[in-house]
């Protein structure tokens, strides 16, 4: 007789616990109680060991950790398509801000924030990291539909929907992370937009106050030549030298795209401990140039990833930007042998996780972790031959065959459905939205 009552038993063909590194199990369960892993054991002793109130058989299934998206937007995935084809100040000064200026509101960041839960989960996110206006409003959809996340309170020196000065911004953050507090799926950060649009004062205010608090700080950083340009002529230093002299860089401290980096960027990066956060599908779109992934390696520098905004992506498929990431960094360095598959699958989980501060709970499959896991269906044609599992799972688009997700144990998706948002209504909501938008275009 089972010797234990548990939640749920999960019994797979394959499964790839990120650790310990380029590790595939075969014919493995996984024992969930209370929303934890218990146990990760051959499937015929955890049948043994275990009464499970839920089984799951996937003889041809793949599990993985849940996919953690370290940066992205969103409330603008109600803005996927509406400007593609420009450069970054481009798109931004002429179209992104304006459209947000006239449409930006609670309702639109609610919609937009379900719209990017609903692909995120359907594509095997399980934890997210937003920096948004309204994101109160995030919260709530997060909160609603299961999803784990860190919002990253945006801080800007001019006004939006939702503030008016960076007083207020850091005012309204902080009362967001009072409100939070005891939320174990919910943290907060500050969320400086970019040195460009926030000042010294404000970023000196930022640091005092993360360091106070032990708060993680996300910023957009060294994202175009621009951007280092105008730091050079504004302020006579390099855009990650301003923010290590006013005490921004920090073990806390994400920093993200992380492109046009020389030899001084990365020893400040290495010196302080900071993590890098690369989006390279919105780097490429952008035209923004590459993050230098081999010399970050090579300087001991954790790398996580990140999608971006749908906006300027235009998907939030975490495999796929895995599979982005090994083949640009590949294609830069010349050295096919470069961030291999199993070390992508890091970035997008356990490397993400550590740079959310979140690496002793979650984005890795051991026990006394979170449950939250992913199951990709191998019958398909596509998978077909499967000579190395973490091989197909990087370098073939396995995301449109994920059939299960689970936060804290809890299924969030089921055979590829929903089954806490109602997806016809969403997308109604969300064609409204579009209807009104394009009508003032």
């Amino acid at each position: 007789m089972p010797e234990k009552n548990i939640d749920t038993l999960i019994h797979a063909g394959w499964l790839i616990p990120v650790v310990p590194s380029n590790t595939v199990l075969r014919n493995c369960s996984i024992a969930i109680h209370e929303g934890k892993i218990i146990a990760l054991l051959p499937s015929g002793e955890a049948r043994q060991r275990f009464n499970a109130t839920e089984q799951y058989d996937l003889p041809s299934s793949l599990l993985i950790p849940g996919l953690i998206n370290a940066h992205g937007h969103a409330g603008m995935s109600l803005l996927r398509g509406y400007a593609d084809d420009q450069k970054l100040h481009a798109w931004l000064n002429e179209s992104i801000w304006p459209a947000e200026s006239r449409w930006m509101s609670e309702e639109f960041v609610h919609v937009g924030a379900e719209l990017a839960i609903a692909e995120m989960l359907l594509s095997g996110t399980t934890c997210f990291s937003d920096m948004y206006f309204f994101p109160d409003q995030t919260a709530r959809a997060a909160r609603s539909h299961g999803i784990k996340c860190q919002l990253a309170f945006p801080v800007l020196e001019f006004p939006s929907a939702w503030a008016r000065h960076a007083d207020e911004y850091i005012h309204k953050g902080l009362a967001l992370r009072d409100e939070y507090r005891d939320d174990s799926r919910i943290s907060i950060a500050f969320g400086p937009h970019a040195p460009y649009t926030v000042n010294d004062p404000t970023l000196e205010k930022i640091a005092t106050l993360a360091g106070e608090l032990d708060a993680p700080i996300q910023i957009h950083l060294h994202e175009s030549t621009e951007e280092i340009t105008q730091s050079m002529a504004d302020h006579g230093q390099r855009p990650i030298e301003r923010l290590h002299q006013l005490g921004l860089l920090t073990p806390l401290t994400q920093c993200v795209h992380m492109t046009q980096l020389i030899d001084s960027d990365i020893a400040l990066l290495a010196e302080s401990g900071s993590h890098v956060v690369h989006c390279p599908e919105s780097n490429l779109k952008l035209s923004n140039g590459f993050c230098p992934i081999e010399a970050l390696l090579n300087a001991g520098i954790n790398i996580a990833l990140g999608t971006d905004g749908a906006a300027s992506n235009n998907d939030l498929n975490m495999l796929g930007e895995a599979r982005t990431a090994a083949l640009i960094a590949k294609g830069v360095s010349g050295n096919p042998e470069l961030l291999p598959a199993h070390e992508a699958l890091e970035l997008a989980t356990i490397n993400s996780a550590r740079a959310l501060g979140i690496d002793s709970k979650t984005g890795s499959i051991e026990a006394g972790k979170a449950a939250d896991l992913v199951a990709i269906d191998l019958a398909h044609i596509t998978s077909q031959p499967l000579y190395n599992t973490v091989s197909q799972l990087i370098y073939t688009d396995t995301a449109r065959h994920i059939s299960h997700t689970w936060v804290n144990g809890k299924l969030l998706v089921e055979d590829g459905r929903l089954l806490a948002l109602d997806q016809s209504e969403l997308i109604h909501k969300v064609q409204h939205w579009q209807t009104k938008i394009q009508a003032e275009r």
